[in-house]
């Protein structure tokens, strides 16, 4: 199939006199696959229409927030009431304090919640949190994991990073990372091997319970209950990274499906509706030590915006509706099986790897196992962009980067499976010419 790209290029040689590389967040950009990146102009549904008309099944879901699908009515209404009452206020509302009763009803280890703007923001305050409660500085993160873009995170990190080959960052200086601590994803030895050797100085584990910056690679039996286990026999704080996964594995996100409590979790994406916004939770022991009952500072002039809680406040009341997510498996389910089928018609098994876990999908362009960022890593690039684009020029938009997640919609359907599927069979042809 051949895409009109013309209206694209040249809102993408516009944005590039005025935006870096043409684009607010370097994966947009097409770096890694090469191309010119769709301008995308609505979207409705599981679907994307760009400035040439050409439309889109999309599985970039705004990177997870859309799990509802985009511009769902009922939260459309609700986001156009709050505007009309005024879009931020830099003083306290109801909403907030109703989406946080939400949080706090669905995700067991949380009682309290600080919102802030963005993911980013939530780990960066989470750390501070950490390190203000026990009084320690170290903190412990995963080679290829990605947690922001915060100075003290910016290192070994996945997501945008790890894309561009930039797995840490001019502009970081040595002293920023100097208490950061890095282990191999899915690895306990080697947390156990930190913690023992900086006793008494680690005040908290930093993951994903399932990594989603690395390309989908869920945590091995055993290892976030041994995380668990580590911290408390360390005294140090377990954080779950959430930003990806609250709200969208489970109503208590990955914390609820794999049955393990972190001391605090950090939140975004889901709960804001699709609108700009992050929260960290935590027991009320913890959260306490946030200003203005503590001393560990955190502000934000946009934190609890209004038409964000409205948004979050929306999703959420939809997300507990009776079979939400039982739907959302079993599409889920059936979209992961069809991949695997039209891999397997080019000849690509055991050349290629599918995880999935719930409503987050990926395939590696590498051999089984993939584990950890050594073996994500390993994944041939070269055949995943040339996936990337026969899917694309077929209608369906993926992420444009080896290491990011496919997200499943509950307004996915059977004709978007279905189309999904045979472009896919299409595309694992072409992939498998460079394998």
């Amino acid at each position: 199939m051949t895409r009109k790209t013309s209206n694209s290029q040249a809102a993408f040689e516009r944005a590039r006199n005025v935006l870096v590389g043409g684009v607010n967040s370097p994966v947009r950009a097409f770096a890694a696959v090469g191309g010119v990146p769709p301008f995308i102009a609505k979207a409705r549904g599981a679907r994307l229409s760009d400035v040439d008309g050409n439309e889109y099944v999309d599985y970039v879901a705004a990177y997870g927030p859309a799990i509802l699908g985009h511009a769902h009515e009922e939260v459309v209404v609700a986001m156009a009431k709050a505007v009309r009452l005024g879009t931020s206020y830099g003083a306290p509302t109801q909403l907030e304090t109703q989406l946080a009763e939400a949080v706090a009803a669905a995700v067991p280890s949380i009682e309290q919640v600080r919102f802030v703007s963005s993911g980013t923001e939530a780990v960066m305050s989470a750390v501070r949190l950490a390190r203000g409660a026990t009084g320690r500085s170290k903190i412990i993160k995963c080679v290829g994991c990605y947690h922001g873009h915060a100075d003290s995170l910016l290192v070994q990190a996945g997501s945008g990073a790890l894309t561009l080959g930039v797995p840490s960052s001019p502009g970081v200086p040595a002293g920023a990372t100097a208490d950061t601590l890095l282990a191999p994803y899915n690895d306990l030895p080697a947390v156990r091997a930190a913690m023992e050797e900086h006793e008494a100085q680690v005040a908290a584990m930093l993951v994903e319970p399932v990594a989603g910056n690395m390309g989908v690679v869920p945590p091995a039996d055993g290892y976030l209950q041994g995380l668990r286990d580590l911290c408390t026999r360390h005294g140090a704080m377990l954080i779950f990274d959430e930003v990806m996964t609250g709200f969208r594995l489970s109503l208590a996100g990955a914390q609820g499906l794999f049955g393990i409590r972190p001391d605090i979790t950090t939140l975004g994406k889901i709960i804001g509706g699709g609108m700009p916004v992050g929260a960290v939770g935590a027991s009320r022991e913890i959260m306490k030590n946030f200003s203005p009952e503590g001393p560990v500072y955190q502000a934000g002039t946009l934190s609890g915006n209004p038409v964000a809680m409205t948004a979050g406040l929306a999703t959420l009341r939809l997300l507990r509706e009776d079979g939400f997510y039982e739907n959302l498996e079993k599409t889920s389910a059936a979209i992961d099986a069809g991949l695997r089928q039209a891999a397997a018609a080019a000849g690509l098994q055991n050349r290629v790897t599918f995880h999935r876990v719930g409503s987050m999908l990926c395939c590696f362009f590498a051999p089984p196992p993939v584990v950890d960022y050594k073996t994500a890593t390993a994944s041939n690039k070269a055949a995943f962009a040339a996936y990337f684009h026969a899917m694309l020029d077929r209608g369906v938009y993926l992420a444009p980067s080896q290491f990011e997640a496919m997200f499943v919609s509950a307004a996915h359907g059977s004709a978007e499976v279905d189309q999904t599927i045979q472009a896919a069979h299409e595309a694992f042809a072409a992939a498998a010419k460079l394998l």
